[in-house]
């Protein structure tokens, strides 16, 4: 799945104005220069994953959540992830993780 950098641009920029960062503040941050942040934004220029974990650190989302839309606060971020992982997967396969799967809960419970 190729990444979609218009998306993850967006997704840093509201990420930054939900802070009530300027471009001007972040990119001083994170010592990136403003016209840089604003290509990065605009899905224009490339971003490396140095750099976004330090905007992600600042911004306080998730890296998943800028690259995939995933917010690991959510209850059922992995969903997606799953439905992508079972398509490429045998029925033999499934079934295999699925029983892994439910091993684990039900481990889990019995813990409880």
């Amino acid at each position: 799945m190729a990444l979609d950098y218009t998306v993850i641009g967006q997704r840093i920029k509201q990420a930054r104005l939900a802070k009530n960062l300027t471009q001007e503040d972040l990119a001083e941050k994170v010592d990136i220069s403003v016209a840089f942040l604003s290509r990065v934004e605009r899905g224009n220029s490339h971003i490396n994953l140095k750099r976004l974990n330090q905007l992600c650190g600042l911004l306080d989302v998730s890296e998943g959540y800028v690259l995939n839309g995933a917010s690991s606060n959510s209850e059922n971020y992995l969903n997606k992830e799953f439905a992508e992982l079972l398509k490429g997967c045998s029925g033999e396969k499934q079934k295999l993780i699925y029983n892994v799967a439910k091993a684990i809960v039900e481990t889990d419970l019995e813990e409880e």
